[in-house]
């Protein structure tokens, strides 16, 4: 059975995992569900924002997320039957160094850096993730970005990349434990490239997928937690 203290390097996913993507999307959609007549619940604004992100990513792989996401606001818009300037959607897509991080974060991934070596996949762009990066607080050993490969997860070829990445940083596949929210970007295509996987299910209290796509059949995880904090405790205390 394996243990935490078995592998010597974390993959994370960032938004959904370390970041609160939620909270971020939710405030910056709010000029166009303000303007409904009728509310909308936070879950129906997520799944419909997840809808129109992951057919974008799907269509236009090498567009940086930035830019990505100024469409995902209009399509919004006009699947909500509103009008919008594109300066509005550009300031959408530039909130995502303002979206915050899990409050269990700082001290979590202080503690895992302690004793992993720490790489990033995420499907953002570079500048972005600078701007996120500063709240999350450590130094990371690898930062493989969408934009850095050219298409978004859950494509095989940011998991390619990953496979190739650690292999140039002397980190063996069985050394690595992926760690993400997301099933749909995350966890099926892990499992599907045999990467062992840690669930941070930060979804547990509610229903559905929110701002991520169904993936169908969930996949098989080596370990769940509910928070990063969960994680790094059950670790320190070599529990699991």
């Amino acid at each position: 059975m394996a243990r935490l203290r078995d592998y010597t390097a974390l993959s994370f996913d960032v938004y959904g995992t370390l970041i609160d993507w939620e909270s971020g999307m939710l405030a910056g959609l709010k000029p166009l569900t303000d303007r409904l007549g009728t509310e909308m619940s936070d879950d129906a604004v997520l799944e419909m924002h997840a809808r129109n992100e992951s057919a974008a990513q799907a269509q236009t792989p090498g567009r940086t997320y930035s830019s990505l996401l100024a469409t995902v606001y209009r399509r919004c818009a006009e699947e909500l039957g509103l009008a919008v300037d594109w300066e509005e959607c550009e300031r959408y897509g530039a909130s995502v160094p303002d979206w915050p991080a899990f409050p269990d974060n700082a001290d979590a991934l202080a503690y895992l850096k302690l004793h992993y070596r720490m790489i990033v996949l995420s499907n953002v762009d570079n500048r972005s993730f600078a701007g996120s990066a500063r709240k999350l607080g450590i130094d990371w050993d690898g930062v493989f970005t969408a934009e850095d490969i050219g298409s978004y997860k859950p494509a095989q070829r940011n998991f390619d990349y990953l496979l190739a990445g650690i292999e140039r940083l002397g980190i063996a596949k069985t050394e690595l434990l992926h760690t993400a929210e997301s099933m749909f970007h995350d966890h099926v295509p892990a499992r599907a490239n045999g990467l062992d996987n840690a669930w941070i299910y930060r979804r547990h209290q509610k229903q559905g997928f929110g701002a991520t796509m169904d993936p169908g059949q969930l996949a098989e995880t080596t370990f769940r937690f509910n928070s990063l904090r969960e994680m790094a405790e059950a670790h320190e205390s070599g529990s699991i």
